[in-house]
């Protein structure tokens, strides 16, 4: 603050977050799209959310991008959106789920993606990254052999895709997280 009356100027904040989205897209007959990453580890279509985008379009996107398949924003639902800040870095993930996915999946990142492949949930490998892992775990929280993600999650819809859309945010408590920081295993 200055001696001459001036007003301090305010601190502008930084950035200090990153916000994406994960997809699971669910085929016809039930199994999960999962990329598989050079390093071995499997992951969900998704990425950073743009400026401007919702996350349905940033998923719709991304899905195009990463693997060619197309569905519409309106056939994708956010299940919940999940807080992590273990990594120093706040990384804010809506876990979404579309059944809707067109196509026939592509590798077309193949520095980033070395494969696609379909898998029944009972058979999605546990080497899997942290934020799909987590997304997974919103989807289908019965699925005991993911690897268990700490994280904050806010669920948004029913995950159930046979359940119909969304009504809008779940009942319950809603102004703190649906379980609290998870555990770790």
């Amino acid at each position: 603050m200055t001696t001459t009356g001036e007003r301090p100027e305010r601190a502008v904040p930084q950035p200090n977050a990153v916000v994406g989205v994960g997809l699971v897209v669910i085929g016809p007959d039930g199994r999960v799209l999962l990329g598989q990453a050079h390093d071995g580890r499997w992951e969900l279509p998704g990425g950073k959310v743009d400026p401007g985008e919702g996350f349905e379009e940033a998923a719709a996107r991304e899905l195009a991008e990463e693997t060619d398949l197309r569905a519409a924003p309106e056939g994708i639902r956010i299940l919940s959106v999940q807080i992590d800040a273990k990594s120093g870095l706040t990384r804010l993930t809506a876990a979404a789920v579309t059944t809707s996915a067109e196509g026939v999946p592509a590798v077309t990142e193949p520095h980033k993606i070395a494969r696609w492949q379909w898998f029944a949930p009972a058979e999605i490998p546990a080497a899997l990254y942290a934020p799909s892992a987590a997304v997974l775990r919103s989807w289908r929280p019965d699925l005991a052999s993911l690897p268990h993600v700490p994280s904050y999650d806010y669920p948004t819809a029913n995950p159930d895709p046979s359940a119909g859309p969304s009504a809008g945010p779940s009942a319950g408590p809603s102004a703190g997280p649906s379980a609290g920081p998870a555990a770790s295993a």
